[in-house]
């Protein structure tokens, strides 16, 4: 059975983070048996770093770097994975780690590299605030305008990725906030690598959203400079 790493960026998430690790071990272990638990603490301010250092279990390992966003701390985790096949998810169980499962069969019944969660997807289930559903939209637009990926949505917190896929795009990427999702998706699918989607079930906690005018507009920027590197600079190629 192939290595699974699931790779779980957590800032401030002290109030949720114990109940994620113990739920992503309790859940995971009934579908995968070969898997490891990555948490990496992104600079936060709060206990999350010694709140999930508690969870004592050889399957789980935290680290800790300074802040520089949830594409930074994929980057970070990845040096660590031993996993064949590596997933992100978010540290606040809006995705429920059950979904897991889903991922795993879909790629193994399409051969995909990489399986991308999709609030756009017609079998996707969602509790979710309707100015984050206007977000996604606009920005589903935005983005198959520029780069014309083949799904309808790069920035769901569900991912799964062949190892090999983020040691190429990885190797290139800079974005470490904001559009790092997209970034990641555009280079995959630059070196031809097969994406498909899958339908997700988000359960939303925090409906006064995290998301200010300023994340929006850094948003918009990263984008920006991703389709200047990639069709002006030709940076992804070098």
């Amino acid at each position: 059975m192939m290595k699974l790493s699931i790779i779980i960026p957590a800032y401030n998430e002290e109030t949720n983070i114990v109940n994620t690790i113990k739920e992503t071990l309790r859940t995971v272990s009934k579908f995968h048996k070969d898997f490891e638990i990555l948490v990496i603490d992104d600079g936060s301010k709060d206990k999350t770093y010694s709140l999930a250092k508690s969870v004592k279990d050889k399957r789980v390992r935290v680290k800790k770097k300074p802040n520089t966003g949830k594409g930074g701390a994929w980057k970070y985790g990845f040096k660590f994975a031993k996993g064949d096949f590596i997933t992100f998810i978010d540290a606040d169980l809006d995705l429920h780690p059950r979904q897991i499962k889903r991922f795993l069969e879909i790629q193994r019944n399409t051969g995909a590299d990489v399986v991308v969660g999709s609030k756009r997807h017609p079998e996707s289930k969602l509790v979710y605030p309707w100015h984050r559903k206007l977000l996604s939209q606009g920005f589903y637009y935005f983005q198959k305008l520029l780069f014309g990926l083949p799904v309808k949505d790069t920035q769901a917190g569900l991912k799964l990725f062949r190892k090999e896929v983020l040691e190429k795009v990885f190797a290139k990427s800079l974005v470490k906030r904001y559009a790092a999702d997209l970034e990641f998706l555009v280079n995959a699918h630059r070196l031809g690598y097969k994406i498909v989607e899958a339908p997700i079930e988000i359960n939303f906690q925090r409906f006064a959203s995290r998301i200010k005018l300023k994340d929006i507009y850094y948003m918009f920027m990263d984008t920006l400079g991703i389709f200047y590197r990639l069709h002006f600079l030709h940076y992804y190629d070098k």
